[in-house]
């Protein structure tokens, strides 16, 4: 496995992986501008685009994985963990963050798993589903 910056040429590749752009509009625009700000990596198998994940400076300024994305057949295989320890390994600043819904247990075992600690959630995105902040201090 190979984890590389995305390219423009990795569109249709990332919209083919993303369960939400399968129905999505709104989410293939998204990826597109993501693949434009130089802020997404690919996971290659095989040199086969199968996962994907997205780091931003949005958070209050600090580094913030906004979206980490396995296609469905490569799931639990840890990729995204190797997407997020990636980004680990690329930062400059000592904190990393993110967030999941509170529904989504996989992430959060995931999050635990790599270091991360909750640090707060926000109500009122998704109705009924807080949205959990995590992040991760280097030592």
């Amino acid at each position: 496995m190979r984890i590389r910056s995305a390219v423009i040429d990795d569109y249709e590749a990332l919209c083919a992986i993303d369960s939400v752009a399968e129905m999505s509009l709104e989410r293939r625009d998204q990826i597109r501008s993501w693949l434009g700000s130089a802020c997404c990596h690919v996971a290659e198998r095989n040199g086969r685009v199968v996962a994907y994940g997205v780091l931003t400076q949005h958070f209050f300024g600090q580094p913030f994985v906004e979206m980490v994305m396995v296609g469905r057949e490569f799931r639990r295989q840890g990729l995204a963990a190797s997407i997020i320890r990636h980004f680990l390994s690329i930062i400059a600043e000592r904190k990393l963050f993110s967030s999941t819904n509170m529904s989504n247990r996989p992430m959060q075992m995931l999050f635990a798993q790599l270091g991360f600690r909750p640090s707060g959630y926000i109500d009122n995105l998704d109705e009924n589903d807080p949205e959990i902040i995590f992040y991760h201090e280097a030592p």
